[in-house]
């Protein structure tokens, strides 16, 4: 019988993705992002999006109302009951998931992963929306090198099958750079984004 499990990479990508949602401005839903074409309001849908698809592949219950690569530009509902919903969801799935387990479903190809590879790819997936929710709010990255260190892991192996449509093209990396803007730039994101003005 399967236990209780806190995975600790899951748990501390989880909060970060809280705090940057909590930080959001007023004024910040329209604020264009990292992840192209989306904005702050629609990042936020499709990291819920994603998180709630995790806990339904893995446990069967109902899975995001809505296809969280479609999201809406002008979502006007609560963003951190939104998101606070979906993480719950995640974090109690993921918790009764054995460690030792090799193959585990994910709602992206592969399909089928480790039970490692699988938090890890949840986690990176809410690491990341989390960096791309505060530096369009104006913030400074969340993403540490520590962090990005324990997510590599399940980039490395994750990301390639995905690349042109949840990851852009990988943008070579400066040398020299730490590994929070080498992680950002293998999944095809600009480490040193900016809002304009």
């Amino acid at each position: 019988m399967t236990g209780i499990h806190t995975w600790s990479l899951l748990l501390a990508a989880h909060d970060l993705l809280r705090a940057a949602v909590a930080s959001i401005p007023a004024d910040g839903r329209q604020r264009p992002t990292p992840a192209a074409e989306w904005n702050v309001v629609q990042v936020v849908q499709h990291a819920a999006g994603d998180q709630l698809a995790f806990a339904s592949t893995l446990t069967g219950r109902p899975g995001p109302a809505q296809d969280p690569f479609a999201p809406s530009p002008a979502w006007d509902g609560d963003l951190a009951e939104l998101l606070d919903a979906a993480l719950t969801a995640s974090a109690e799935a993921f918790a009764a998931l054995d460690p030792s387990r090799d193959a585990v479903p994910v709602p992206l190809p592969p399909f089928e992963v480790t039970a490692a590879t699988a938090v890890g790819a949840a986690a990176l997936d809410a690491a990341v929306h989390a960096w791309d929710i505060a530096v369009a709010t104006g913030r400074p990255s969340p993403l540490t090198d520590g962090l990005a260190r324990r997510l590599a892991p399940a980039a490395k192996e994750l990301v390639e099958p995905l690349r042109g449509f949840a990851y852009g093209p990988a943008i070579e990396a400066a040398p020299g750079v730490g590994d929070a803007s080498a992680l950002l730039n293998h999944l095809g994101r600009d480490a040193g984004w900016r809002p304009e003005g």
